[in-house]
């Protein structure tokens, strides 16, 4: 038992090692725009039936051959990373390629190499070919799949002297001051099973599984709020306060490897003795 202790206790220490890490992923993150908090979930390891012995008797119960009673776990350990995908707040900017998206979905992306992601991060600009992108250089992409162009054919002008308005339906224009030239929609999509989406960085998201369906998210659904982003979603007080019951927990079970380590050494030393 006390070597199973020790693993149990190390297994546990090991966890909350994890849960430490991502709760620092999480404050690191509170002021990056889009950012979704994360959490673990965690397994039992170790379980073991516990069986009524034959004979004993329970209040309620016959005697007779060993009763299951249950299963106890001696330990624990990470299992997957959950995201919470509430809505954050809003904060203006005033910058007018800065996009928040109010109630459901995400802004699809593409890089150089037609990787695709999904974020609520709206800091946008508009590169030297005049498209719509990330500000790592990714493509937004508009309701067909299309990189979005911020200049056509029916704009005189060059591309520096129109304002650029989108509505909260998401549809973006550009305006010379008398006229609106229409340059196309954004793409707002969402999934079948958003607990199946994984992060790949720079608060973007991808299916896990091919079966997660994308789904076009319904106008009804949202609203784009143009010169305003959403921020994290993360709580700086409960982050503290989980970093604080995660330090408690990891001295406790510090406290009962000491405590085996002890144990251990008696038991050695009492074998030698009477050795």
């Amino acid at each position: 038992m006390i070597l199973r202790g020790f693993e149990s206790a190390s297994n546990g220490m090991l966890a909350l090692m994890d849960n430490l890490d991502n709760t620092a992923n999480n404050l690191a993150n509170v002021n990056t725009a889009g950012y979704k908090k994360s959490g673990l979930t965690f397994k039992n390891t170790m379980d073991a039936s516990v069986y009524q012995k034959s004979g004993e008797l329970i209040k309620g119960q016959s005697a007779g051959g060993n009763r299951y009673l249950g299963e106890l776990s001696m330990g624990s350990e990470t299992m997957r990373i959950t995201y919470d995908f509430s809505q954050g707040g809003l904060m203006k900017t005033g910058v007018p390629f800065d996009f928040a998206i109010q109630g459901d979905g995400f802004f699809k992306v593409m890089d150089r190499d037609g990787n695709v992601g999904y974020t609520r991060n709206g800091s946008f600009c508009r590169n030297s070919q005049n498209f719509l992108v990330t500000k790592e250089g990714d493509y937004v992409l508009d309701n067909t799949n299309r990189p979005i162009n911020l200049y056509n054919d029916e704009m005189e002008e060059q591309p520096t002297t129109y304002q650029y308005l989108v509505t909260e339906q998401g549809n973006i224009e550009a305006f010379d001051g008398r006229n609106r030239i229409p340059l196309g929609t954004f793409g707002i999509y969402n999934f079948s099973d958003k607990e199946d989406l994984r992060s790949i960085g720079f608060s973007r998201f991808a299916p896990r599984s091919a079966d997660n369906q994308e789904l076009r998210t319904p106008p009804a659904k949202f609203t784009i709020q143009q010169g305003m982003l959403e921020s994290s979603n993360t709580s700086v007080i409960r982050e503290m306060l989980n970093t604080i019951s995660t330090n408690r927990n990891y001295e406790s079970l510090s406290r009962v490897i000491t405590t085996n380590s002890d144990l251990l050494d008696s038991a050695i030393s009492v074998g030698r003795i009477r050795g």
